[in-house]
């Protein structure tokens, strides 16, 4: 069964050997997953935040488990792109599957100037743009909840790495998320990834304090799983560019489900700390479930949702 896809952006396509990726924060820089399963098994790989300088995260406790998912406030925790690019990236099969790289800043020039570092990285294929990030010189507003400061940002990736195909992470916590998708597109998106946490919070009645020591997290896993579905569908019928689906994928008809309503291809997630060799297993199990489906390939199902 041919499982590849092409997720074919404006300036810059991206060739993935089967539609499964996995979900940046979720599968740290790849290779601490190398004993559960082949990484070149996998579409892509979306390797944890990258940032300009090293960053130590939030306090802890940071991570939480809740009904159907788990909140988290990790607080983007990472080495900073030169210790990714010298220590990690080497060792990652960038030859054989993509390595994208998740970036983290706070304003359009400094995500121009981390877009510009990686652009000559041969061993990253593509750059995902985490918009839901707080603009410091606008007081805190979130990128990805306004869609001139979303398209700031993006134009500014596309202009640093012109060799690069550039993915937007959308965020879920706004009005019009389609708005938002074209938003992106219009400033020169590759294509859409959809979609990033959804804010929330969980609470200690023993202690009676808040579980997080940031009082706030981002919920993903199943829970979230219909509300990501919405907004992929959403997403899909606005842009003409790909878009990348993701939001409590835990089986291999889970991630049937986002293509059906227009992904093209989807990113494992929470799944992969209930079990890390979640994103491998479902790889391995897409064949027969497209075959139970009675589809040929996950492609004849892109889209194919029926609304009579």
């Amino acid at each position: 069964m041919d499982l590849s896809v092409t997720l074919k952006g404006q300036t810059h396509d991206l060739k993935l050997k089967n539609p499964v990726l996995t979900a940046s924060g979720t599968f740290g820089y790849g290779v601490e997953f190398a004993p559960y399963g082949d990484l070149a098994a996998l579409g892509g790989i979306v390797v944890k935040g990258l940032s300009l300088k090293p960053r130590e995260g939030n306090p802890c406790p940071r991570i939480v488990e809740t009904t159907a998912g788990m909140l988290n406030a990790v607080g983007l925790q990472n080495d900073g792109v030169e210790v990714f690019c010298r220590d990690k990236l080497p060792h990652l099969p960038w030859r054989e599957t993509p390595i994208i790289a998740n970036m983290y800043a706070t304003s359009p020039a400094e995500f121009g100037e981390l877009a510009a570092r990686l652009d000559g990285e041969e061993g990253v294929a593509a750059l995902e743009v985490n918009v839901s990030c707080p603009n410091v010189k606008e007081g805190g507003v979130l990128f990805g909840q306004d869609p001139k400061l979303a398209a700031a940002v993006t134009a500014a990736v596309r202009k640093g790495a012109p060799r690069k195909h550039v993915m937007v992470k959308l965020s879920p916590n706004v009005t019009d998320i389609a708005l938002m998708a074209r938003s992106v597109e219009d400033a020169g998106a590759d294509s859409v990834s959809c979609i990033n946490t959804l804010l929330g919070m969980a609470v200690d009645l023993r202690t009676r304090r808040p579980s997080l020591a940031n009082v706030v997290g981002g919920l993903s896993g199943p829970a979230i799983k219909p509300v990501a579905l919405r907004c992929v569908w959403q997403a899909a019928q606005a842009v003409k560019i790909p878009v990348v689906g993701m939001g409590g994928i835990v089986s291999a008809e889970d991630a049937l489900e986002f293509i059906l309503v227009g992904a093209a291809a989807v990113q494992v997630g929470t799944a992969n700390f209930m079990r890390p060799d979640s994103a491998f297993a479902l790889a391995a199990e897409l064949p027969a479930a497209c075959e139970r489906l009675g589809a040929r390939s996950p492609a004849e199902l892109r889209g194919a949702l029926r609304m009579d």
